[in-house]
């Protein structure tokens, strides 16, 4: 089940999108912006400047951060125990109430879609646990303690599309 990570994807799509504005639109904006004259004061040509800052700085991070991910693939992920792209169910000790979270990188995390990052207090308690084990996540309000009462893991989700 070797292959690329989810991630990676979306990843190189939003690199080539950046890359793209950097070498093909800006250029365009940046003529406009230079027509307009004296270049010390003039606030588009330096927007248009600061974007092309912004625009080599991202793109060299997601350069970067798909060289990182391009280490893994989805056979290096741990079966069998909570890991990256795995759905866990859990209920809350206390209150009895059940939530699910899908574990993820942080370019991916979105705590509203419940997925949560793998770097993150609840991501990393969660890290090969299995269906049964107990978690404590240490919350802004304090311990939580849970149970883990479901696991997908991503080989079980890939294996049944």
């Amino acid at each position: 089940m070797a292959g690329e990570l989810p991630i990676l994807e979306k990843l190189k799509k939003d690199l080539v999108d950046l890359q793209y504005e950097l070498h093909n639109k800006l250029p365009k904006e940046l003529e406009v912006a230079r027509a307009h004259g004296d270049l010390k004061e003039n606030a588009e040509y330096a927007a248009c400047k600061e974007r092309q800052g912004y625009l080599n700085a991202r793109i060299a991070q997601i350069a970067g951060r798909i060289r990182e991910l391009s280490l893994y693939n989805i056979s290096s992920i741990p079966e069998g125990v909570a890991a990256y792209g795995s759905r866990v169910t859990l209920e809350d000790l206390d209150e009895g109430d059940e939530v699910t979270y899908e574990l993820v990188f942080p370019e991916e995390a979105d705590v509203h879609s419940g997925m949560v990052s793998v770097s993150s207090p609840v991501g990393r308690a969660l890290l090969n646990k299995v269906e049964g084990d107990e978690v404590q996540v240490q919350a802004p309000r304090g311990k939580k303690a849970y149970q883990v009462t479901k696991l997908v893991t991503l080989h079980e989700r890939l294996g049944k599309q």
